[in-house]
């Protein structure tokens, strides 16, 4: 993110999180990776876990993730939410 004018910490890292990756034309690695959507759950976690670490350590230097898992908020269906811990690290 930008390092003067930007948004509070707790917004940056929740619009960071809202980002699929290659949507933003001129920065295509921004986002969560798109291709975990698909995965089942047992392996999709540790690795949407891994890229959200990787996502927050790379465009939002003033935080860090301290916890991050998936909630799963109608399995049967397929919806489940990423859970986030994180603290401001400036």
């Amino acid at each position: 993110m930008k390092s003067k004018g930007n948004g509070t910490v707790p917004q940056c890292v929740s619009n960071l999180l809202k980002i699929v990756r290659g949507e933003i034309p001129y920065d295509r690695l921004k986002g969560i990776d798109p291709t975990l959507i698909d995965r089942p759950s047992a392996i999709a976690n540790p690795m949407l876990v891994a890229d959200a670490k990787w996502l927050i350590d790379t465009y939002e230097p003033r935080a860090n993730l301290t916890d991050a898992k998936m909630e799963a908020l109608l399995a049967d269906e397929g919806d489940f939410a990423l859970v986030t811990n994180a603290e401001i690290t400036e």
